[in-house]
């Protein structure tokens, strides 16, 4: 199975000027914690995720309303493309323990973006085992975490 099989289509992206405030709306209004942030020709440069919200911003006392996506948001994301196998996209969430994958033509443009989820919805033809093992890869940080003990 490949990727474009089972990514959502229907992507919500922002640019690198949006300020925190207005993408942190964006994920509420649209029930995701994971935002793409896209040049002018739609092609990904940065993602922002409701943890980077908390972390980067809230967390350090920067005021969302002024703060930019770009101030705070992941450079060098790993992405893939709509002809990856499942396979592979599991195998790059699992070694870099990421929980979305943006999905992008050959020109970098923004076509989908494949969670957690969409696995976990597609779970009879990706494998419910392919599914629990990349999320215990995902979630597995050594157990160094205060809860792990």
């Amino acid at each position: 199975m490949d990727v474009k099989d089972c990514m959502s289509k229907n992507v919500c992206c922002c640019t690198p000027e949006t300020n925190i405030s207005d993408v942190a709306k964006l994920m509420c209004d649209n029930h995701i914690g994971c935002i793409p942030v896209c040049d002018t020709n739609n092609c990904v440069v940065g993602v922002l995720t409701d943890r980077d919200v908390i972390l980067r911003t809230i967390s350090c006392n920067k005021d969302a309303k002024t703060t930019k996506a770009s101030d705070v948001m992941t450079c060098g994301v790993c992405t893939c493309k709509p002809d990856t196998t499942v396979e592979e996209a599991t195998k790059l969430m699992s070694d870099y323990q990421i929980r979305r994958v943006p999905v992008c033509d050959q020109n970098n443009k923004i076509v989908g973006i494949l969670s957690l989820g969409d696995l976990a919805h597609y779970d009879h033809e990706v494998g419910k085992q392919e599914v629990c093992t990349t999320l215990e890869n995902i979630c597995n940080c050594g157990k160094n975490t205060k809860n792990a003990e």
